[in-house]
This record gives C-alpha cells, structure tokens and sequence, in this order.
C-alpha cells in the first residue's frame, strides 16, 4: 500500500526519512528486524504536510518573523509560535489527502482504534532526538477523530517547546516536515521505557528497563513511578519494585483514563525477571541494527513483546573506537588543555598530527588511552602521582576505575614501552640559569621563522606534504629534552615549596606569593601588555566612544579618521603582531584568531580603559616583583629560626631560584605551538580560497569540517564531498551539547571523580585551590570572554581558561573555574597576578548566579556563595 500520501510502515526505513520523518523511518526499520515485532499502521507523508500548509499563506508572515526572533525573547516566541499553530490547524487535512488516509483506514478496520503519532524529519535523529516535542494521542477511534488528530500533529511542529528545541540544535524551522504515524492500539498488560545503555553513567554493557502497568504513557507523563531493572551482561543486577496505585487504560469509544490499581497487583513487578532479560535481548538487536545505544518504547500485551518506538540516545558521550575488544580507560586532553568545547575535524586532525602521543577522537574531543599506563604498578603510581598533583578530580576517577572487580585492565606488556610525558619518570634536576631559558625561546623563536620562511612558496598538494614534514619539526620541538626538563624544574620546584613550607612553617600553598611577577610568562605579559594599548586610547575620548560601539572587524580601518586614531590603532596593530595568533580555545586551529577577529579584544580593552590608570602594566608587575622578594625575605628568615634552620634555608633558596627562572618558561611551549598554527591556518585558508576559486568547495570554511587527510586528498583530486561536510557540521553542533568528562572507559562510562573532602563548610562549593588568598567580591558569570564586562573587584566564574583570557584576569580579584588543575595555564596565571583562585567547581557556571556576592577561598579550595 503507497500512494502520495499514505505509506505503509512495512514499506519504509531510514532512507525515506524526507517522506516519513524520524519516527516513521525507524518503526519502518523497526518491523523488519528479526524477532521485533512492531504494531501494524502507515505513514501520512510530509507531501502532505506540504499540501495543508500550501493553504495557510497566513503562516509565511508569522514564521519569517520567528526565525528572525532573538531566542533569549521567549514572550515573543511564545506569541508567533502559537500564531503559526493556529493557522495550520485551521486549514485541516485537505480533501485529497482525507481520501487516501481514510481508504488506508478501511484496509486496516476503519473503526479500531489507533495510536496517532508526530514523526518530524528532524527527529529521532542520531544527533537530536526530538524526545516529546511533538505531540502523540492514544486510543483514537473512527475516521473523523483520526483526521482531528492527523490535523494537531502537524500543528504540534509548532509548539513553544519544539520551537525552542530547534533553535538549540541550530535547526531551521522551514526546512522541517512533519509526517504522522499512524498505527493499531495496543492495549498492554504492561509498558514502559528501555534503555540500551545507561543513561546516567553512560555504560554500555549496562540496560536499564522502566516499566509499569498499562500504557506507557502513564510513566511518560510521570504519573506513575517505574519498577527499575538494571541488566548488565545478561543479568539482573539491580531491582526496584515501585507501589502501583494507578495505570492509564484506554476507553472503548476513545481516550484514555486513569484507573485505581487492583490492591494484589500493587507490589508485584511489572515484569517478571525472564521477562526483563528477553526484552534487554531484544533491544539489543535493535541496537544492533541501528548502531548505537536506543532509547525504546515497549508494551507486553500477554507475554509477548510489541516496540512502539526507537530513537538514539543522543546524550551519551560517544565512545572512541578500537580495533579490539580490551577494556580502555581514557582521560581527556581539554581538561588539560583548558578547552573542553567540542572540535572541528580539521581541528581535531590537526592536533593528532602535532601532539606528542597517540590521541583518539570521541564527541569532537580528545582522549589520551592510558590503559597501558595504569596496568603495571610502578608506571600507575606515577601517573596517578602527577595527574593527582594536576587534577585530583582525575585521579580519583581513575582510582574507581582501577577499584572495580568487574571492568578488568588488560596484562601488562612483557616489555611495556617507556611513558612519555609528564608521567614518565622524573628527568635529572637542573640549576636556576637564566640562560637555559633564553636558548630554548630562541630555539623555538628560529623555528617558527623557519617555517614561516619555507612554507611561503607551498600550494596544492606540496603544501600538505611539506606540512606533514613541518608537524615533524614541531614535534622535535615540543620534545627538546632540555626544554623538559626546564618545565618539570618549575614544577617540582613549587610542589617542593608547597610541600616543604607547609611540614616547616604551617603555610598552605607559600609558593603562590614566591612566583608573583616571575620572568619571562608571555601569558601573563599578554595581558599586562592590553593594558598599555589601553593607555594609548584613554587619552582620546572619541576613540573610546567609537570603539565602544565598534561592532566589527574593520575598526582598525576605522580608527585614523579619529583624533589620536592613528596612535590607538598602532597599539592596537602591535599588541596583534606579538599575540594575533591567539584566541579562546585556540588548539582547535578552525578558531578566528584575534589577527583575524580583532573586535574579540574591545571588552578587555575597553574594561582596561575605565577600570585602570596610565602605566597600570608596569606597576602591576613592579608591584608583584616586590611581594615575592619580601616572601621570599620573610620565608628565609622564619626558616634560619627553626632547628637545622640554614640547612632548611639554603635547601628553600635554591627551590625559590629554580621556580623563578623556569615557572614564566611553563606558558612558552604552548605560545610557541600557537605561534605555528598560525601559519599553518594561513597557508591552509589559502588553499581553501583556491579550492573555492575553481568551484570544488563553496565555502572556505567548509574545510574545516574535513580531517587534515582529507583535505589533503580534496587538494589531490580536486573533488570534496559535499554530503560529508553537511554531515559534519550536524555532527559539530551535536557534539558541543555534549560535555565531556575527565575519564572515560571503553565501555561508554563517563566519570568525573570526586575531592572526598570533609573539610569544606556545609553549602560551600569544594574545587582545587590553585592560588593562594581569599576574596570577597561580586561574581561576573561569564561563558564568553567576548561578553565580558568587568570592574575591578570583581570575580570571574567561568567554565574555563585558557590563555587567551589572561587579558581579563588583570581587572579582577578572584578566578572561579569549572575545569582546571594546579598547573593549567589559568592556575598558573592567576598565581602570576596573585589572584585567589579555585578551579575544579563542578557546576560553578550553574550553581553561581551573575551578580552574586562570593567568597573565594584560594588557600583552602572552595567558594562560599554569600547572597
């Protein structure tokens, strides 16, 4: 049975999906896997769809002006949505299309009753499920009620909530349809949701079955509490039985009703435990079929197993994928890198090429495998040492990892290859000289230049073989054992400080004040440096209210035409010189740099301009160069006070020297890093222009959603293929909804540890202290620096830092992140400028309201929130 507008369900699959949208396309996939079985029905098309809304020219007005609509202005939203719901509902089902749904309806028994369902082409998607947007009605009987409902469901792709959760996903309303399922009734004994993995922890080998008496829809609405099953690898591990007092039934003439539970029935299962392991088989087969973890409605109508519905679990963490069946533990690389937002291909590509180990690609972020690693005890325990150090949050998820019985680590190697990194075993200390860390700026400084030099006269698919030559030397670069060592210097040089200060002299966290000011941090140069191109602009009150209505890019073109522009833009075109390369999350090479972006920068500019003083920069560091050397005077001298003093002295001397000579050396590598990036995105962005020129791409900016490699091979055979590069970008947008944890397993478990700590007051927010101090202040939640409007006392709660936000951490007190460890790039800065700081509040964003009064207790690592 097919006609224009009524398709079979048996006919369809995921390739009609245009036709029959989501939920129409897997019950279609559904009916055709072995032993599933699906209640009968067919499909209304979107065609017509198409054809109602063709006569309701009354929508094109209000849904112009929806998508135009901000989508923070929800009165507005609400206002349009329901004009455009209105209108569709008022046209009905054309008369033609009423034909052909009523003539499916004879076949199938014109007078039963029907389940009439939303099935939107952007729903039940891999990367968006629709989950309860639309609307579905139960137990409809006759023709006239089925067309009522045909008519509301085509209206419900307007509701407030479907609306909303388009503009989330980055979904245009015009380009979606709406088809209808509509199938036989069910009248179950019981019914209810299973997942084929678990939907909180993320494990895979885990399914987790709801379930209650008569219709589903009963626990959907949350009318009724579900019995739990938990099945994990073809057991049930885990039960809870639920009292049932009520359960949803259908009507003979239509509808639903609510009905009191018979009083034998209330504390016994749903299901019986047979029953639970055989649906868990079945939608193992579903997930099977579909490849991925399903999100599925069931009924049990005597003992057999009917599926009403199967959608993705789309808010799973994706798993990164293996060549064998092992157990995998793997931490992520943002949560060290301070940019934990979802990657572009190339951007991902890019980095696995460049990185110093192997790195695998899940949710658009990056792992690091260390399996190998935590499998023999003397290689564990020096991770679990240095990443403890780092991040204890990581550390601890680790630790659960590595306490379970039932997820065990493969053997260690017979001859496990050496770690690489900072886990590998501690390279030979060496002396405070200055000169080490000149030649090692100036090694990285003559290969950047280099590269710069040869790479001029490189195109087409030279380029990219001379690019995987350069990735060569970047990481020869990265791996200068001296370079290394020079960086592990100025780390176990505070951790010794930290740690021998505190046993000594009972003081938290002394090396914060010892590295006030230390020389040679370009990151914290980077951001005392806007404060002079703010002194450049204060002078000349047009070019301040110019800029602080500057808009866009171009207003360094702008700027001459201004009393004192020419200077201003200047300062402005020479702080890009030195730090144009940089930007928020800037690993990810598809990021706009500031050289290419300068408007990112007015917010700090201008916050520079009203918050400080001419030669505030120089102060600044003067100032924090003086608190060190006092600490360090005061340190010394209550040092030689105590038994076997001098020896505790001079031990501290040398510690406090190493730390000041190599602590600014920790920020150079990565600036050295971004300093390459930069020329590759030049060199990269130009053959993208010449891949747009002859009409391969139609974008630039398209090639961002291709990995390096396939770049590579669009430059060889001057072809790309465009569905892959649409495919991607759906993808991107899906990944960035996702967030990432800092430890995740092979079998999908996603863990973000715990601080165990009983010393944090009841209500406080426990984190990391990384910075020694404690403030008091008024909270600026800010999620884009861009956005950023801040005074001086203020504190900045954000989700993370890197250290492209130096520039905003001049004007503040305090630091409040949700990433971090003691020695990432924020935690490092903030010490720099002497900031109390915590990172590692989980939540931070959420829990801390814009505005808020909040106390910062860097030394002791939480945050009170006061009012």
């Amino acid at each position: 049975m097919s006609t224009r507008y009524v398709r079979d369900l048996r006919e369809t699959d995921e390739t009609q999906l245009a036709a029959v949208g989501g939920k129409g396309a897997h019950l279609g996939a559904l009916s055709r896997i072995d032993g599933v079985r699906v209640p009968a029905g067919f499909c209304v098309t979107t065609d017509a769809f198409r054809r109602a809304v063709e006569g309701a020219p009354s929508i094109d007005g209000p849904l112009d002006r929806l998508s135009r609509t901000d989508p923070d202005d929800r009165e507005a939203t609400r206002t349009l949505a329901g004009e455009v719901r209105r209108a569709v509902e008022a046209v009905g089902v054309p008369d033609d299309v009423a034909e052909e749904i009523t003539g499916a309806l004879a076949r199938f028994g014109g007078h039963d009753a029907y389940a009439v369902r939303s099935s939107a082409t952007a729903e039940d998607l891999p990367t968006a499920s629709f989950a309860g947007q639309q609307d579905s009605y139960l137990n409809v009987v006759g023709p006239a009620e089925i067309l009522r409902h045909v008519g509301r469901c085509w209206a419900s792709l307007f509701t407030e909530r479907a609306v909303a959760y388009r503009r989330r996903n980055g979904i245009d309303h015009r380009t979606v349809r709406m088809a209808v399922v509509v199938q036989r009734m069910v009248v179950p004994d019981a019914a209810g949701v299973l997942f084929t993995a678990d939907p909180v922890t993320g494990g895979r080998r885990v399914a987790r079955v709801d379930a209650g008496l008569g219709l589903g829809e009963a626990l959907v609405s949350g009318l009724v509490n579900p019995d739990v099953f938990t099945v994990r690898d073809h057991e049930v591990v885990a039960g809870t039985i639920a009292a049932k007092h009520r359960a949803l039934r259908p009507l003979p003439g239509g509808g639903t009703r609510e009905v009191e539970v018979d009083v034998q029935r209330r504390e016994r299962p749903a299901l019986t435990r047979d029953q639970v392991l055989r649906l868990v088989r079945i939608g193992r087969r579903i997930e099977a079929r579909f490849g991925r973890p399903q999100d599925i409605e069931w009924c049990l109508v005597g003992d057999d197993f009917r599926i009403v519905q199967s959608r993705p679990i789309t808010t799973l963490f994706p798993v990164p994928e293996t060549d064998d069946r092992d157990n995998h533990v793997y931490v992520s690389v943002g949560h060290q890198q301070m940019m934990t937002d979802a990657m572009k291909a190339l951007g991902y590509s890019m980095w696995q090429l460049t990185a110093m180990v192997p790195m695998h690609e899940a949710g658009g972020r990056l792992f690091v495998d260390v399996t190998r690693r935590l499998a023999p005890p003397a290689s564990r325990a020096a991770l679990l040492d240095v990443i403890g150090k780092g991040d204890p949050l990581i550390r601890d998820a680790l630790e659960t990892v590595l306490d379970r019985d039932d997820f065990p680590l493969p053997p260690p190697d017979a001859d496990p290859a050496a770690p690489t990194g900072p886990a590998a075993s501690a390279p030979a200390p060496i002396e405070a000289d200055p000169a080490i860390v000149t030649a090692l700026v100036e090694r990285s400084r003559a290969s950047v230049a280099a590269l710069e030099r040869d790479i001029r006269t490189k195109t087409g698919p030279e380029l990219f073989d001379f690019l995987l030559e350069a990735f060569e030397e970047h990481k020869r670069v990265l791996s200068d054992p001296l370079s290394f060592r020079a960086l592990m210097a100025g780390m176990e040089a505070t951790w010794w400080l930290n740690d021998k200060l505190e046993e000594w002299l009972g003081e938290k966290n002394a090396a914060d004040a010892l590295t006030l000011s230390a020389p040679g941090n370009v990151t914290s140069e980077m951001g005392l440096a806007l404060l002079d191109v703010a002194d450049a602009i204060r002078p000349h009150p047009e070019v301040v209210a110019f800029l602080e209505r500057a808009g866009d890019d171009g207003f360094l073109d702008e700027l001459p035409k201004l009393p004192g522009g020419t200077e201003a833009r200047d300062a402005v075109e020479a702080y890009l010189d030195r730090y144009g390369m940089r930007c928020v999350g800037e690993i990810d090479i598809t990021r706009p740099r500031w050289r290419e972006r300068p408007a990112a920068l007015l917010p700090a500019i201008l916050d520079n301009v009203r918050n400080f003083g001419p030669g505030a920069a120089e102060r600044r560091f003067e100032q924090g160069r003086r608190t060190a050397l006092e600490k360090e005077r005061d340190v010394l001298n209550r040092l030689r006070a105590l038994p076997d003093g001098e020896r505790k002295a001079a031990g501290t001397k040398r510690m406090i020297d190493r730390v000041r000579t190599f602590a600014g050396y920790r920020e150079y590598p990565k600036y050295g890093i971004v300093s390459r990036y930069a020329v590759y995105k030049r060199a990269l962005l130009e053959e993208a222009g010449r891949l747009v020129r002859a009409g391969v791409l139609s974008s630039a900016e398209d090639v961002f959603h291709l990995t390096f490699q396939e770049f590579h091979e669009a430059v060889r055979t001057r072809r790309v293929d465009e569905g892959l590069v649409r495919r991607r970008e759906e993808e991107y947008r899906a990944h960035r909804a996702l967030t990432p944890p800092r430890v995740l397993t092979s079998d999908g478990e996603a863990l973000n540890g715990a601080y165990r700590r009983d010393d944090v007051p009841a209500g406080a927010l426990a984190g990391l202290p990384v910075s020694a101090g404690t403030v008091e202040g008024r909270a600026r939640v800010v999620l884009d620096m861009e956005e950023a409007d801040l005074e001086a006392g203020d504190i900045l709660v954000t989700a993370y830092t890197d250290p492209s936000w130096s520039p905003v951490f001049v004007g503040i007190t305090g630091l409040v992140t949700e990433v971090g460890g003691l020695m990432t790039h924020g935690a490092v800065i903030a010490r720099e400028y002497g900031l109390a700081a915590v990172v590692g509040v989980d939540g931070a964003t959420r829990l801390i309201r814009d505005g808020q009064r909040i106390r910062v207790h860097g030394t002791d690592g939480y945050v009170e929130i006061l009012s």
